[in-house]
């Protein structure tokens, strides 16, 4: 583990030390998918240095299988969100992310991206009533006396959670649209003449014209935030609370934000000392490939290899999207690894195979390091 990202620790160490001995007890506010992933990296190393780790898993959980989590505590409970509907809205906003919006998203007005968006949020509204409403899962977490709250900023309700329990929290965030998130509750400084929006499309040299466009944007996603999520997350947030409050000010209350990022990939700008760039977590040392990937890595001669995948929820494409792409990875001279679990498209080149399955850090690793 690199000293990048041992703040993470700070808050439980202490505990440890002052508490004769015995380590931090940490709850867990998961999102599902990658997003568990990379949350799941941090986790692993927690309990291994002694710590309890409790996540809370409700029934439409998709990805997280305490089967796959030994060292980790679940604490199951039911909601009034069934599993598919809420594989559906992924699986929709992923579609419709992948294939129907240009990267300019703030200037493509999409109804139908802004609709998914909304039932998304409507759903983790749900969920979030469902959790904090349970009066028998809430009263198991009090007496848990838990010492710190690690959730995911793009679900929502952690920090309601930490605030009815009365424990510090931080966030685990890769970025929120228009930087709206990190601006408005982090108190992160993201000047629109010189930093670019998130999915604006500008870079770092902007002409007076683009600055333009960059404070359009900003404005974009500010009012985007506003109206699909501030105003009804502030009010349950109020009603569940007891006093005034917004989705903002409680957001804005989390001790350490774990940015999953790179500070060498971000445009310059100032940070905060509770924000730490913690890019990487997910590195592994490679393990041997199987042999059927290492003979065709061994094909690729000087050009080398080109790994294709669009993520963990995305298991398939249409049929013209998938001959669309394997016609266009034939007519590079890398060889291709592509994770596609479709029919084998009848444009697919010499230089392409297709794997259900590919162990990306082990077939990095292992070109990167014969590159050396």
């Amino acid at each position: 583990m690199t000293m990048k990202w041992m703040s993470v620790l700070l808050l439980l160490q202490i505990s440890c030390y002052f508490r004769s001995g015995n380590c931090g007890k940490v709850l867990v506010w998961p999102l599902e998918y990658s997003h568990w992933m990379n949350l799941k990296t941090i986790l692993d190393e927690l309990v291994q240095r002694g710590h309890e780790v409790t996540v809370l898993r409700p029934s439409a959980s998709i990805f997280l299988d305490p089967q796959k989590s030994p060292g980790l505590k679940f604490e199951s409970y039911s909601t009034s969100i069934s599993k598919d509907d809420m594989d559906k809205i992924f699986t929709m906003l992923v579609d419709v992310w992948t294939y129907e919006i240009p990267r300019e998203l703030c200037l493509s007005f999409s109804p139908l991206l802004q609709n998914l968006i909304n039932e998304f949020s409507d759903s983790y509204l749900r969920l979030c009533r469902d959790t904090v409403l349970n009066k028998e899962l809430m009263s198991k977490l009090r007496r848990s006396k838990f010492d710190v709250l690690f959730s995911d900023a793009i679900a929502p309700c952690g920090e309601l959670i930490a605030e009815l329990l009365q424990i510090p929290f931080l966030y685990s965030l890769r970025f929120s649209p228009g930087y709206t998130m990190e601006k408005y509750s982090g108190k992160f400084l993201v000047p629109p003449s010189y930093v670019p929006m998130i999915l604006s499309g500008l870079g770092g040299q902007m002409t007076f014209m683009e600055r333009v466009k960059n404070m359009m944007c900003m404005l974009y996603f500010d009012f985007w935030f506003e109206t699909y999520n501030e105003k009804k997350w502030s009010q349950f947030y109020s009603e569940t609370l007891g006093r005034p409050t917004t989705l903002t000010e409680t957001i804005g209350k989390a001790e350490m934000w774990l940015i999953r990022t790179y500070w060498d990939l971000e445009f310059p700008r100032p940070t905060l000392p509770n924000v730490d760039f913690v890019g990487g977590l997910h590195c592994k040392a490679a393990k041997p490939l199987p042999k059927e990937m290492e003979d065709f890595v061994q094909t690729s001669g000087e050009h080398g290899i080109v790994v294709f995948s669009l993520g963990s929820m995305v298991r398939n494409v249409s049929e013209d999207k998938a001959k669309e792409i394997a016609w266009a990875l034939a007519q590079i001279p890398q060889k291709v690894f592509w994770r596609y679990d479709g029919m084998k498209p009848d444009t697919l080149g010499p230089n392409t195979r297709i794997f259900k399955w590919i162990p990306q850090n082990d077939l990095l690793g292992e070109t990167l390091g014969k590159n050396h």
